[in-house]
């Protein structure tokens, strides 16, 4: 039997998603010859769902990503609150959730993805979740931004934090196939200490110093708001919370950033300021075509629409009170 696996792509919590997938549904099936075929899943311009020709599976998933309407889709798990694009989508998840064949969960209330899938699979299915939880923590922790300081989540010195900066640059079908069997397989600690994941995060700490100390230079501080323009240069390597370390007090942050195939506008709240958050920032995001959580969010154009990018920046820095 095959399963086809669509998880949000290059997004430590996509990964622990589909591991955590996988496992329920070895548990769910454990006389069945099961294969899986793993899809990384993106959020460029232009991507508000899953091509249903991908899910050509006896059951087809797809986790941590936007809701697609198709009746090939058995399950679905997802904690964004901009998991539907449109209405169409509302209601056709209300529906699928209604048929006894597909199983479909949505809780934005969740931190992580695989938090829900862990939670649903032990309440409703049986699944025993116990060897998996240090990877569920760590999922819930980095996808909700929950660090004790902003400073542990940009030095990075956690082992596990550089494995989660390795699948944010690596993270295609490929990888997420082979290291879904080594996370099954192994505590995601022994994982993130491997020698080839150290290896792999080598040249990427080297690329953040650069990216912090292009940060330091480019960070304007608007009011409430911390704005960082990149866009100048084409950028692999990013950071969300360098701002919330160099800036401590600052309640918002928002990154403009340029790709080979896209440009990228970051939006966050600081969690470690201390003031309340008033803007629901997913929701913002997807007044341009992007979406999120509340406290964090992004939108995407193509990588030569610079000036498109730079006003969407502006509108949005001045909504958040810059």
């Amino acid at each position: 039997m095959l399963a086809v696996i669509a998880t949000h792509g290059h997004c430590f919590d996509g990964l622990c998603s589909a591991v955590m997938f996988t496992r329920l549904l070895r548990h769910l099936r454990p006389n069945d010859p099961l294969s899986f075929r793993y899809h990384s899943m993106g959020y460029g311009p232009g991507q508000n769902g899953v091509d249903p020709k991908i899910l050509v599976g006896d059951e087809n998933a797809i986790l941590d990503y936007r809701f697609t309407k198709t009746d090939k889709l058995t399950w679905y798990f997802d904690h964004h609150v901009s998991a539907f694009p449109t209405d169409v989508e509302k209601v056709a998840y209300a529906e699928g959730s209604e048929k006894p064949k597909r199983q479909m969960f949505h809780d934005g209330t969740y931190g992580s993805c695989t938090k829900l899938i862990a939670d649903i699979g032990r309440e409703r299915f049986g699944l025993d979740t116990g060897p998996m939880k240090s990877l569920v923590e760590w999922a819930d922790v980095i996808d909700s931004a929950s660090f004790p300081t902003a400073e542990m989540a940009v030095r990075r010195e956690e082992p596990v934090l550089q494995l989660m900066t390795v699948v944010e640059q690596s993270a295609d079908d490929a990888f997420i196939g082979r290291m879904v069997v080594r996370l099954l397989l192994e505590s995601v600690e022994d994982v993130a200490r491997a020698p080839d994941i150290k290896a792999a995060y080598a040249p990427l700490y080297e690329s953040r110093l650069a990216f912090i100390e292009m940060v330091q230079k480019a960070a304007v501080a608007r009011g409430p708001v911390v704005v960082v323009d990149l866009s100048d240069q084409i950028i692999d390597v990013a950071g969300k919370f360098v701002t919330y370390a160099l800036y401590p007090q600052s309640v918002y942050s928002v990154y403009l950033t340029r790709s080979k195939t896209k440009c990228k506008i970051s939006v966050g709240y600081n969690p470690w300021c201390n003031i309340p958050r008033t803007h629901n920032i997913a929701e913002i995001c997807e007044q341009y075509g992007g979406g999120g959580h509340p406290v964090v969010g992004a939108v995407s154009v193509l990588a030569d629409e610079v000036d498109k990018a730079k006003a969407i920046t502006a509108e949005i820095v001045e909504r958040l009170g810059g």
